[in-house]
């Protein structure tokens, strides 16, 4: 082999190992924001009708991990010119494109549709499981403390709750989770100076669309890098093959 084939062949690898560190760092932002969804508020998740977040969310999470394994095989695949290791390595770059195209497409579209979700399902869901589903009363709770808001449209929701038709011993006429200082039994007063006025419907659907909109970005984003390791991983595997072909003519057992 000539000493170019030699130069062009290296310089095939370094730019792989270098597209494997922008791969890494970028597996590792990933996972970062898979992360940071599931502790930013994640709960209160439980109040949506549909899986779709959470699978949005542990797609995400998947790939991201996935990302930082591939990037380090990939390393290990140059550093060693082993063919069969970057086969490997493009067919799980293709695999963790399509995952992040999907997560990308998949949230712009649910990112469209979480309004209209919420204003379906979050007031039913608030009036039929507050203290009746333990999971979904925490939910709740966790979403009115944390937005400054009570109940779905408005405070007066609370009015028609299975909650407080129900339990005649209370005196709160809004849980305690809807006041500006939450403590217990400060629900038995709905006055402006008490508690949050402002509906939630709105703030957790902005929340929402917020998160979808970076998870959006982020799987179609890192969508880009990946088509850049498949190119560069085919014309080093391709330079491989080559070499091999020019020190052994003869061998004709190998496919890959």
């Amino acid at each position: 082999m000539g000493s170019r084939e030699c130069c062009g062949l290296n310089v095939v690898k370094n730019v792989l190992n270098f597209f494997n560190i922008i791969f890494l760092l970028a597996g590792l932002g990933v996972l970062g924001v898979a992360v940071w969804t599931m502790i930013d508020r994640y709960q209160y998740v439980t109040l949506l009708a549909s899986l779709t977040y959470p699978i949005i969310v542990y797609f995400l999470l998947s790939a991201g991990a996935l990302v930082i394994f591939v990037a380090f095989m990939g390393c290990y695949a140059v550093l060693k010119s082993n063919r069969l290791l970057l086969v490997f390595y493009i067919f799980l770059l293709v695999l963790i494109f399509l995952i992040e195209a999907m997560v990308g497409v998949v949230a712009y579209i649910y990112e469209e549709n979480v309004q209209s979700e919420l204003e379906m399902s979050l007031n039913n869901t608030l009036l039929t499981t507050y203290k009746i589903l333990e999971d979904k009363s925490q939910a709740v709770d966790f979403l009115q403390e944390n937005f400054r808001c009570c109940g779905a449209v408005s405070f007066t929701d609370w009015k028609y709750s299975a909650w407080l038709q129900n339990d005649h011993e209370t005196e709160n006429v809004v849980p305690d989770s809807c006041c500006k200082t939450v403590s217990v039994g400060c629900g038995s007063s709905d006055h402006p100076s008490n508690i949050n006025y402002a509906g939630c419907l709105d703030l957790m659907a902005l929340h929402m669309e917020n998160h979808l909109f970076i998870l959006s970005v982020v799987g179609l984003g890192i969508c880009v890098v990946q088509i850049f390791g498949i190119i560069f991983g085919c014309k080093l595997y391709f330079k491989l093959k080559h070499e091999d072909a020019v020190e052994d003519p003869t061998d004709r057992t190998t496919f890959l």
